[in-house]
């Protein structure tokens, strides 16, 4: 049987919602999508990015898989295997021509705390350690405090900093980086505080988001 809780949640959304704003839906489905962002989150279920970001349906483009990851580029020659996460950032750059790309790390991330605590596999073919060995060179590279709490937040920064990496490997975002026309930011997301954490390039830290003047009028 379909699960009451969605039936229940789609009358409210078609009731509220949709309702509300049935032409912006009519105007996407007939007109298409023109997001100016792609988001690459997690697929842990308490971090939305559309929830976090207030955002509406058509602003942005998202990717999600276990612990926000983007793998590096693969040529023809190397490329043997199905690669979703790859397959969308190829649409949202050269198809949707997007002007933003946003990685949102998490705190409290499940797949990141495997790798970190060297969980046991959860089945025996292990898909997510398969995915997850991914960071097992980022995570043997960081220095450990002796602090659980602190040495695995400065892993689930270091992932999001390997996954910005890894999008530079892809040479149509390179390209669009060095021309101006595209943007990569990284964030971290803290559940139990609501506080949104950005990346500064230069100096490599995280810095709480802050809200943003604004523009000057002419």
């Amino acid at each position: 049987m379909f699960p009451k809780r969605l039936s229940d949640g789609y009358q409210a959304f078609l009731d509220g919602r949709f309702h509300n704003e049935r032409k912006r839906y009519e105007h996407l489905a007939e007109l298409g999508q023109h997001p100016q962002i792609l988001l690459i989150g997690c697929c842990d279920s308490r971090v939305s990015p559309e929830v976090i970001f207030d955002a509406g349906p058509g602003e942005m483009f998202v990717i999600r898989n276990v612990a926000n990851l983007v793998p590096p580029y693969e040529g023809e020659a190397e490329s043997s295997s199905y690669h979703g996460t790859s397959a969308a950032i190829e649409f949202a750059v050269n198809a949707l021509n997007v002007k933003h790309i946003v990685v949102l790390g998490h705190a409290s991330c499940g797949g990141v705390a495997a790798v970190f605590n060297d969980a046991k596999p959860l089945t025996k073919i292990d898909f997510i350690g398969k995915w997850m060995s991914q960071i097992t060179p980022v995570a043997d590279a960081l220095p450990r405090t002796g602090d659980h709490a602190v040495d695995i937040k400065q892993l689930e920064w270091a992932v999001v900093e390997h996954s910005l990496k890894n999008l530079m490997t892809f040479p149509s975002i390179r390209r669009r980086v060095h021309k101006g026309d595209l943007e990569l930011h990284g964030t971290y997301f803290g559940v139990a505080t609501g506080l949104l954490f950005l990346l500064d390039p230069e100096t490599g830290t995280f810095a709480p988001c802050k809200p943003q003047e604004p523009a000057a009028a002419d």
